[in-house]
C-alpha cells in the first residue's frame, strides 16, 4: 500500500513522471509515484525523441534498454502546392542523429524497470495544497486514502487540470484531428523524416523500423472518413496527398484519430504544486516538440530540487526558480508550434510564395539551419 506521506508525490507514471522519479532516486528524498492505469507498457504508439531527450535518458541510465530506436538523420520540410523546401541534417548539426523514433511501450518498460515506489491502479480523486504540504486523495485496490507531500508534481496529462484550485488554463481549438498509423512505402525511408505542410494541416512521416509513423492532420470530418476507408483507398489517398517522393504506399496498420487543441496552464506552479509535461502544456504535434519539452521540464525540476536545501523543498522560493528557468523554453515551444501552424496552413497565394522563399533561404543559410536545429533539439536556450 502507498504510504500516508512522502517528501515528493508524483501523480502520473508516464514517461515524464517516471523520468522525474528516476532523476530523484538518489536524492535522499522519499518519492512516491501514483498512476491511474494498471499498465503503461501496452501502448503501441511511436514517440519522436530529440537528440537532447536521448542525452537525458542516458543520464537516467535507461537509454541502453531502448534497443528498437530508429535514428532520424535528416528532416525534409516542404509545402504542398508551392515551391521551396529545406533539408535539416544531423551532419550539419554536428550530431549523430537529430532524433529517434521509439516505441512508447519500450520506453515506458525501460523506465518502469528501475522505478521504485510506483503504484499502478491508483486513481487520484482530489488534490489540495496548504502552506506546509499538498495532499492527494486517491482510490487504490478498492480503498480510498490520502497522502501528503512537501511537493506534489502533477504529470498526468490525461487527468487534466479541471478541479484544481488556483490553476488558470488557456485553450485554443485548432478544429483539426490527427490521423495516426504506421505505413510502408515502396521506397526505403533512409532514415529521413518528412514534414509536409498542406492547407488542411501538416503531414508528418517518421522512420520507424522498416516502416513510417504517420501523423496526418486534417479536418475532423475528413479524419473520420480516412479512418473508415479500406486499406487500398487510404493508401491511395495518402499517396495523392503526400506526393511521389517515396513512391506508392503499400501497407498500413490500424488507424486512429484524436482532436488537436493547444492547452496550457498560465502558471505551471502554485502553492506546493508543480505541473509538468502534457499536464502543463499540450501542443500541436507539428515539429514534434511536446514530449521533448515535457522531458526537459522533468530534468530541470530534478536539477533544481537537487541543488536546493532540504527546507526549501516545495516552497514558493523554489517554485519561483523553476518557473523562471522554464519560462523561455516553455513559452518558446508554445509560440513556435502555434505560429508554425498558423503560417503554414493558410492557403493565401502571397503567403505561399513567402513561405517558399523562406524555406529556400533557410536551406541556403547553414548558420540559420544550425540555430533552428539547436533550438528544436535542446530547447529555446539551445
Amino acid at each position: 500500500m502507498p504510504p500516508e506521506s512522502a517528501d515528493i508525490l508524483i501523480v502520473g507514471g508516464g514517461p515524464t513522471g517516471a523520468a522525474l522519479a528516476l532523476a530523484l532516486r538518489c536524492s535522499g528524498y522519499s518519492v512516491v509515484l501514483l498512476e491511474a492505469r494498471d499498465s503503461l507498457t501496452d501502448d503501441p504508439r511511436p514517440l519522436a525523441l530529440s537528440y537532447g531527450s536521448r542525452l537525458i535518458l542516458e543520464r537516467l541510465g535507461v537509454w541502453a534498454s531502448v534497443v528498437a530506436s530508429t535514428p532520424i538523420l535528416s528532416i525534409h520540410v516542404s509545402q504542398r502546392g508551392g515551391f521551396g523546401r529545406s533539408v535539416l541534417s544531423a551532419k550539419e548539426a554536428g550530431l549523430p542523429a537529430l532524433g529517434y523514433v521509439v516505441s512508447h511501450s519500450e520506453l515506458q518498460s525501460a523506465l518502469q524497470h528501475v522505478l521504485t515506489n510506483c503504484f499502478n491502479g491508483a486513481t487520484v480523486l482530489r488534490i489540495e495544497a496548504g502552506e506546509e504540504s499538498a495532499r492527494a486523495e486517491f482510490s487504490y485496490r478498492g480503498n480510498t486514502q490520502q497522502i501528503g507531500a512537501k511537493l506534489l508534481v502533477l504529470a498526468d496529462g490525461g487527468r487534466g487540470l479541471e478541479g484544481i484550485e488556483g490553476v488558470t488554463q488557456q485553450e485554443k481549438d485548432y478544429h483539426q484531428c490527427a490521423v495516426v498509423t504506421q505505413v510502408k512505402a515502396h521506397a526505403p525511408h533512409c532514415n529521413i523524416a518528412y514534414e509536409r505542410f498542406t492547407p488542411q494541416g501538416p503531414l508528418a512521416l517518421l522512420p520507424f523500423g522498416e516502416k513510417l509513423a504517420l501523423v496526418w492532420t486534417t479536418a475532423p470530418q475528413v479524419a473520420e472518413m480516412l479512418c473508415g476507408l479500406s486499406e487500398a483507398l487510404f493508401l491511395q489517398r495518402l499517396h495523392q496527398h503526400f506526393g511521389d517522393r517515396l513512391g506508392a504506399f503499400t501497407e498500413t496498420g490500424k488507424r486512429a484519430s484524436f482532436p488537436l487543441k493547444l492547452k496550457y496552464a498560465i502558471t505551471p506552479t502554485m502553492q506546493r504544486i508543480v505541473i509538468l509535461g502534457n499536464a502543463a502544456q499540450t501542443l500541436h504535434p507539428v515539429a514534434g516538440q511536446g514530449f521533448n519539452l515535457g522531458l526537459r521540464d522533468a530534468w530541470e525540476l530534478s536539477e533544481i530540487i537537487l541543488r536546493s536545501a532540504a527546507q526549501q523543498l516545495g516552497t514558493s522560493e523554489m517554485l519561483q526558480v523553476y518557473r523562471v528557468r522554464r519560462r523561455l523554453d516553455r513559452y518558446g515551444g508554445i509560440f513556435f508550434t502555434d505560429t508554425l501552424l498558423s503560417l503554414f496552413t493558410s492557403d493565401s497565394a502571397p503567403l505561399r510564395t513567402v513561405r517558399g522563399f523562406a524555406l529556400a533561404a533557410l536551406d541556403a543559410l547553414p548558420a540559420a539551419k544550425r540555430f533552428l536545429m539547436s533550438r528544436m533539439i535542446f530547447g529555446a536556450r539551445g
